[in-house]
Parts: C-alpha cells; sequence; structure tokens
C-alpha cells in the first residue's frame, strides 16, 4: 500500500514541475490553441500539456518498473502510440479516419499479445469487446477535454476508483499503475483548472484515455465469483466519458453534425448554457464521476439481482440528465438537417418523446417487479419464484403498460408535471398492478411454496408509483437544482418579491425559468407574521420590517408586487425607501364577434 502511494506522489510532483517547463516550450513554439468557433476558450492557450503528463508517468514507471506486473509494458507500449499520435494531431493535425485507423491498429496488437476483457466464455467476443473498449474509452476521454480541467480531473478520479479496485482484488502490483497515472493526471491538473494556462492536446487525452482503457484489462479477478468485479465495475468508473461521449454522438446525428467536427454541445457546455459557471459544471460533472466510481465499488460484493437494480437505477438517473442536457439549445440556429432519409424521418418524427417515455415505462416496470422480488426475498430468490418471475415479467409489462395507455398517463409534459397527473399516474399504477397480479395468480397460483408471492405485488405497485413518478418530476426537479447552482447574470438585478401567496410563487418561477427578465430573486415579503420565516422553492419569506436590511446588504433597487391586494400606505413606504416598483399582471382581453 505504501509502494502506489509513495508512486502517486512522485508523479505528482514531476508533473506539477514538468507543466511549466512544457507550457513555455509550447509558448516559444507556437503549439497554441488558438479561439475559434468550435472551441470553448477565448484566448490563445498552450498545448503539448500531455507531454509533462507522460513524462512524469514514464518516470514512475521507470522506478517501480520492478513492482509492476507484466502486462504493464505491453499497455504503455500502445499508450505510447497513441501519445506520438496525438502529439502529430497536435503539431499538424490529422483526419479523424486516420486516427481512428491507427487507434484500432494499436488495440488490435495489444489483444494480439493475450491482454483483453474476460467478459465471456466466448474468446472471438472477447477479443471484439476489447478492441472496442480501448478505441470507445480513448475518444471517450478526448471528446471530454472540452473544459478547463474536466479531462484531467475525471482520469484523477477514476484512476482513483481503479486504484482501490486492484487493491480490493489484492492486486497491489496492479493498483500501482492508476496509482501513477493519476498522480501525473493531477499534477497537471494545476495548471488546467479554470482559468487554463495550459492544455493537455490529443497527445495527453489520447494517452489517458488508451491507458485508463488498458488498465481494465489487467484484472484477473475470477470472473466466475462476482460477475460486477470485471464486467460492471470497469464500466461505472468511466461512465462519465461514455456518458458524454453519448450525449455528443446522438445529439449531432440527429442534428446532422458530424461526430467527428468539434463543438460546443457537449455534457459540460449544456450545464454552462443552463446557467451554471464553468467551475461548477466541472465540479458537477466531478461529483457524477464520484458516485458512479463508488457505485462500482459497493456492488462488488452484492448478490447478481441487487446489482443490477442498483444500477439500472443509476443509469436511468444519468439518462434522465441526458435527456434535460439534450434539449438544451447550445446554437444560435439550428443546422438544417441532413443525411439519409431515415435520418430526416427520425428527427422529424412527431412522437419520438412519446416513444421514449413508453421505453422508459418498460424498463421501470420490469425494473419495479424485478426490485420488489429482491425485497420480498431477502436472503435470495427461490428457483421457483425465479422461474415464477421470468415466466410472468412479459405478461406484467403487457398488462400494465396497457393500463397506462388507458389511464392518460402519456397525456402530460414531463417539463409541467402537476398534482393531476401524478393522480392520473397513482391510479394507473393500482389498476395496472392489480390487474397484473389477477392475471399471474391465475396462471401460477397464489401463496405457499410454489404460487407467486402476494407482498410481491404491493412492494411493485409502492415501487412502480414511486419510479414513474419520480420520472415524471426529473426534468422539474432538474431544472430546480442546476437553477439553484447557476451563476447569476453579470447584470441580473437583485429583487424581492412583495406578496408570497400564489401569485409570488408564479411570479418566482417565472423568474427562475426565464433568465432573460435579468432578475435575480432574493426572497419574498410578507405582512402576514405567520409567513414571515418560512420558505418556497428555497427562497425566505421576510417580514416588512426587513427591507432596510436588505437593501444595504444586497443591494436591492426593485420590488416585484405580485398581488393587487397591497394597501396603498404599503405602497408608499416602499417607494420612500428608494425602490422601484413593478407590477404583475395577468391579463385576458376577450374578442367578441359580431354578423
Amino acid at each position: 500500500m505504501v509502494m502506489w502511494l509513495l508512486g502517486c506522489l512522485l508523479t505528482f510532483a514531476v508533473g506539477a514541475a514538468m507543466t511549466p517547463f512544457v507550457r513555455w516550450c509550447a509558448r516559444r513554439w507556437g503549439v497554441v490553441a488558438s479561439p475559434r468557433e468550435d472551441r470553448w476558450h477565448s484566448r490563445p492557450t498552450a498545448l503539448m500539456g500531455g507531454v509533462a503528463i507522460y513524462a512524469a508517468f514514464i518516470c514512475g514507471f521507470l522506478l517501480f518498473q520492478d513492482q509492476l506486473p507484466g502486462g504493464a509494458r505491453l499497455i504503455l507500449g500502445g499508450a505510447t502510440l497513441m501519445f506520438l499520435t496525438g502529439l502529430a494531431d497536435d503539431f499538424w493535425g490529422l483526419k479523424a479516419p486516420i486516427k481512428l485507423v491507427l487507434q484500432v491498429i494499436v488495440a488490435s496488437v495489444v489483444v494480439y499479445f493475450g491482454t483483453r476483457l474476460e467478459w465471456t466464455d466466448s474468446e472471438a467476443f472477447n477479443i471484439f469487446v476489447t478492441i472496442f473498449w480501448l478505441v470507445g474509452i480513448t475518444n471517450a476521454v478526448n471528446l471530454l477535454d472540452n473544459m478547463d480541467g474536466l479531462a484531467a480531473g475525471i482520469s484523477a478520479i477514476a484512476c482513483a476508483f481503479m486504484t482501490a479496485t486492484f487493491l480490493l482484488n489484492g492486486q497491489e502490483a496492479q493498483a500501482l499503475l492508476p496509482a501513477l497515472m493519476g498522480g501525473a493526471a493531477l499534477g497537471f491538473l494545476i495548471y488546467n483548472v479554470n482559468p487554463a494556462s495550459i492544455f493537455m492536446g490529443d497527445c495527453g487525452s489520447m494517452f489517458l484515455g488508451f491507458s485508463l482503457g488498458g488498465m481494465a484489462l489487467l484484472s484477473s479477478y475470477d470472473r466466475t465469483r462476482n460477475i460486477s468485479a470485471v464486467l460492471v465495475t470497469p464500466v461505472l468508473i468511466m461512465l462519465i466519458p461514455i456518458f458524454d461521449t453519448a450525449i455528443v454522438t446522438v445529439t449531432r446525428k440527429l442534428s446532422g453534425r458530424p461526430v467527428s467536427r468539434g463543438g460546443r454541445d457537449h455534457a459540460s457546455h449544456r450545464l454552462v448554457a443552463l446557467g451554471l459557471s464553468e467551475r461548477r459544471a466541472v465540479l458537477l460533472l466531478y461529483a457524477l464521476a464520484i458516485g458512479a466510481g463508488a457505485l462500482g465499488l459497493a456492488v462488488r460484493g452484492m448478490r447478481l439481482g441487487t446489482m443490477i437494480a442498483l444500477v439500472a437505477i443509476f443509469i436511468l438517473v444519468l439518462f434522465s440528465l441526458g435527456l434535460y442536457l439534450g434539449r438544451v439549445r447550445i446554437y444560435e440556429s439550428e443546422e438544417e438537417i441532413q443525411g439519409n432519409t431515415l435520418l430526416r424521418a427520425l428527427v422529424g418524427f412527431p412522437y419520438k418523446r412519446r416513444m421514449m417515455e413508453i421505453i422508459i415505462d418498460v424498463m421501470l416496470i420490469a425494473l419495479a417487479y424485478h426490485s420488489a422480488y429482491l425485497l420480498r426475498f431477502e436472503n435470495g430468490v427461490p428457483d421457483v419464484q425465479m422461474r415464477i418471475f421470468l415466466r410472468s415479467l412479459p405478461l406484467v409489462i403487457a398488462v400494465q403498460m396497457l393500463s397506462f395507455l388507458i389511464g392518460g398517463v402519456y397525456g402530460g409534459l414531463w417539463r409541467y408535471v402537476g398534482i393531476a397527473d401524478l393522480v392520473a399516474i397513482g391510479r394507473a399504477v393500482f389498476i395496472g398492478v392489480a390487474a397484473s397480479a389477477a392475471v399471474v395468480f391465475g396462471i401460477f397460483g397464489a401463496g405457499g411454496t410454489s404460487g407467486a408471492s402476494r407482498a410481491v405485488f404491493v412492494l411493485d405497485a409502492l415501487l412502480l408509483g414511486f419510479l414513474v413518478s419520480a420520472s415524471r418530476v426529473s426534468f422539474r426537479l432538474l431544472r430546480s437544482v442546476l437553477g439553484r447552482w447557476a451563476d447569476a447574470q453579470p447584470d441580473a438585478r437583485p429583487v424581492l418579491i412583495y406578496g408570497a401567496g400564489d401569485g409570488g410563487e408564479l411570479l418566482l418561477r417565472e423568474l427562475i425559468n426565464n433568465p432573460e427578465y435579468k432578475y435575480l430573486p432574493l426572497g419574498f415579503i410578507d405582512d402576514d407574521r405567520n409567513k414571515v420565516g418560512k420558505w418556497i422553492h428555497g427562497y425566505r419569506i421576510f417580514g416588512s420590517e426587513d427591507v432596510p436590511r436588505l437593501l444595504k446588504r444586497y443591494g436591492v433597487r426593485e420590488v416585484l408586487v405580485s398581488t393587487a391586494q397591497v394597501p396603498a400606505g404599503r405602497l408608499a413606504a416602499l417607494r420612500n425607501l428608494g425602490l422601484d416598483l413593478g407590477h404583475m399582471r395577468i391579463r385576458i382581453d376577450q374578442e367578441s364577434f359580431t354578423n
């Protein structure tokens, strides 16, 4: 354990010392990234930071080479070729097909010499999946290098969890490799956090990506003992690069943009478009990476069924976030959809949102039904009950989806879901679970050792109601959470809302959802003493006597009145404090037509 810690500290120190020198050389030689439309930075910034990462890692590798496993040299050889490919791209610019072919060649050579993911019993399938894994993770980290500190930070987090995974496996020699890589990435990260003075370039991102993908090949943990240690854990550790790549690939395909073309449409850019600062967007993605890595470690000792349920829930949360971010408008004018007829048809299909809801509901029904069995049989689902679950699952999905369709579940918009929508969901869930229980009991019987469990359907109703309701309110929840994380616009004016009633709540939501008003709500003012000190959507309700203090502390110069029932004397008192008053008006104009 001391060895991997010493190795991490060594590469961190070398990386931190090397990066300023590399930055000086890059500036002197003119190897800089100039601002342009498809890049995020606004000033020329030195490239070649990957040289410092590579040099720091090599120093640690050479010093500790006697403690490293044999497969480490093969991974380093492949990663070095990726580093040289990226370096050539930084200097001269390589076309995307050339880089992809080189990546496939290097990955194929690594697999040829026997290093591969042992995910299945099929050797041919393992070879194909390993090549795809290495190329995919290399490009995922390369695409992730789109904002200050993002790729280096996520790579360091992945290295930390990979080190922990190897240590838990009892593979101390293998744990040394990601520790060395993590230290090198952290040493570079000092100079790459916002505002970055140097970028890693393709030489750094391709080197990190191939190395991280290759390190997952070194696990020798027996697949028959715990499939999650071999299959699920490495995927979760690298989930954020995969998540970002999926968003970029899907959105660019649907908008007719080549995936290989740069752009400001990554997950980080979309978070900034929602109002978050660059630092907070990166920190949020760090937090998601830590959560995914922690889940990857947690599922190692779990039963397969429990592991599947927890991972499925986390994936659905990320999927909802991906859908929400995918809706964010990035470009001023959307590009014309290009490509084949099928692509244009898919993009223009008016019911694609409903199809996505249906797909999500099918997954939620299966997840709730499966989780109900896991909760009912805590010590493991008996073989008889597992057979009932597998045979009855298609029937349960069919009956409950029919109930959702008849019950009007697909009539609302997620971003405006309200009590009426949740009531409709609850009614449809109750009827659907009751009907599916009747069908299953009629076929397999109820109770006893060989019949279907009644408790399963009680649990199924509770879980399904919660999951479907949570999926519907996810957009509102994300909008609220991200809105609170968002930084105020530089020219946003601090404002108080007079009236902590329905009108005030409506006005607050309007200001939060429409930043073009350029108001920064600070809270409410209300004369009702029973409301003072309470909160609405996280915003405090103040009394009238608090207004002078708020003016002095926050520089408030404006109050928005949300109700018409305000005493004239109160409005005059606010004006006497030097406040400008704005009034919310909701007016309905009626037109009459005469023949």
